[in-house]
């Protein structure tokens, strides 16, 4: 099976998780669930509950309990997406080609769809202690609830004020105030507004699999390489891209006076550094002495992607 392939096989089952742990619109409360399912499944790779499913497997976990992990990354990753497109953040029309969640619903409903999906994430992955299997003894049950239990801690760690958070909060106080952006200031919130998801999407697939302690840490850095290659690229793109191949308006940083890693330090640099932090998570990859294709070729397609 090529990567293509596997790529479209992995990101359907993780749709299909997705799916199952989405509420269906109903009641007085049915407008914002109505948001919630218009960004959930406005499209997109998945990749972030990908990835874990992939660390997982590469580790020889078995068992349902990694799923209720996968949605609840993805609906922290959306959530994100629908507060970041807000007007008072960076006031996004499209997105994945299609009319951003406060576009179609307002702001209120769309900030309440976010809210929504925040708190569903904590709901949806504590779904992960009933889905531990009961037939592998009282022992083995307690060693996959521990699993769990570390698994949630770094997922929400990664999401909150140390992480996204932290993150996305650094990015807006330095636009609104105008704060001088430095290489410093800069990839503090590339490493947190998008590597900590994917830091915790490889470490929580590791944990819940019974990786080591000291895999478990090569992984977080893996994401770290990644997920500001990954920025870079964004950053590269909204220079660059294509507007049709995107799904989104490409200029945006610019037109905003945003500071990017491109407006920092050039185009020419940017290309560079992005390149050497995909190299490097590759190496990190292939230092664990796993089958690791898949993830390697994965890391590969992101940062060479035109969208």
């Amino acid at each position: 099976m090529g990567f293509s392939e596997e790529l479209s096989k992995k990101a359907a089952f993780a749709e299909e998780v997705l799916k199952k742990y989405t509420p269906s619109p109903s009641g007085f409360e049915g407008r914002v669930l109505e948001a919630v399912e218009y960004s959930v499944s406005a499209g997109g790779k998945h990749l972030r509950p990908v990835i874990m499913k992939a660390v997982f497997d590469m580790y020889g976990g078995e068992g349902e309990y990694i799923e209720p992990f996968m949605a609840a990354i993805e609906f922290i990753h959306n959530y994100s997406l629908i507060h970041d497109d807000l007007p008072a953040m960076d006031n996004d029309m499209y997105r994945r080609g299609k009319k951003t969640t406060h576009v179609v619903y307002g702001d209120g409903i769309a900030t309440l769809a976010g809210d929504c999906l925040l708190n569903l994430s904590f709901e949806t992955a504590m779904k992960a202690f009933d889905l531990i299997p009961g037939d592998n003894g009282e022992t083995g049950r307690n060693a996959l609830k521990d699993r769990v239990i570390k698994a949630l801690r770094i997922l929400f760690d990664k999401a909150g004020i140390n992480g996204m958070l932290g993150g996305q909060s650094a990015d807006v106080d330095a636009e609104k105030r105008g704060l001088e952006m430095d290489k410093d200031r800069l990839m503090y919130i590339h490493e947190n507004k998008t590597a900590a998801l994917i830091e915790a999407a490889l470490m929580t697939g590791a944990v819940l699999a019974g990786a080591p302690d000291g895999d478990v840490k090569v992984l977080e850095e893996t994401g770290s390489d990644t997920g500001i290659a990954f920025q870079i690229k964004d950053d590269i793109l909204d220079v660059t891209g294509d507007e049709e191949k995107l799904g989104k308006h490409v200029g945006s940083d610019s037109e905003n006076g945003k500071v990017t890693y491109v407006t920092l330090f050039g185009l020419e640099k940017a290309e560079e550094d992005q390149r050497k932090l995909s190299l490097s998570a590759v190496n990190r990859l292939t230092s664990l002495n796993k089958d690791s294709e898949f993830l390697k070729d994965l890391i590969s397609s992101l940062t060479d992607r035109e969208s």
